[in-house]
């Protein structure tokens, strides 16, 4: 490892200690099943957690079965799902990505993934159409437990404030450089950290750099 990469590797290991400090521990827990958790981050798309919560829940009490999410009148999912927002677009995407597993595997199941090589099981949900890097990666790391490291607004713009990948580096880029910076024991807790340090003081507009805990290890905040 070159001496550059060692330092940036150090203050990952900083960056990571202080948040942990500040937010608590992470400890990792399976939040959904695989099939759920696709579902659950469609959803999640373009909207805020609330929001996506309201659809999941108005989703699975409408529907007893994924095959019967499958098999709904569109109209009619489009209306279960409207609290997500975007819904014309997430309700087609939700089946047909339940088609493509059920025409691929003969059933609506992700299990399967937990025993393919991890770049096996990235491509194969990136075949389905409305699915990429992030939805992959939390799929794989919430559901499964396989190390990959999902990228969203907040991961991306703390990363690059921090000067932990290059500014204007893009979302597919992103994942690529966290995957290989970040030790894989620390995808998980590090996610999470970033995200609600994201929310809670490194905003999109008018970040709190005064009360930033990280501040002395920010590009941004030394430009600012």
């Amino acid at each position: 490892m070159s001496a550059p990469d060692r330092q940036l590797a150090a203050k990952l290991q900083a960056i990571h200690q202080i948040l942990e400090a500040t937010y608590g521990e992470h400890p990792w827990e399976p939040h959904h099943r695989p099939v759920a958790e696709l579902v659950n981050t469609i959803l999640s798309q373009n909207t805020n957690d609330h929001n996506r919560d309201l659809a999941f829940v108005a989703l699975r009490d409408r529907y007893p079965t994924w095959e019967a999410v499958r098999e709904a009148s569109l109209d009619e999912l489009i209306a279960v799902i409207r609290p997500a927002g975007l819904a014309p677009t997430k309700a087609p995407r939700i089946q047909g990505a339940l088609r493509r597993i059920t025409a691929v595997r003969g059933e609506i199941s992700l299990d399967f993934l937990q025993e393919l090589p991890l770049e096996a099981a990235r491509t194969w949900l990136i075949d389905i159409k409305g699915v990429g890097p992030k939805t992959a990666a939390i799929v794989l790391l919430f559901a499964l437990g396989r190390p990959a490291f999902p990228v969203d607004t907040h991961v991306q713009r703390v990363s690059q404030r921090l000067g932990l990948i290059p500014a204007h580096t893009s979302r597919k880029k992103a994942h690529l450089l966290l995957e290989e910076l970040v030790p894989p024991q620390l995808y998980y807790p590090l996610h999470l950290e970033l995200i609600e340090h994201g929310r809670a003081i490194c905003k999109a507009r008018q970040p709190r750099c005064a009360r930033c805990p990280l501040y002395e290890y920010c590009v941004y905040g030394e430009k600012g």
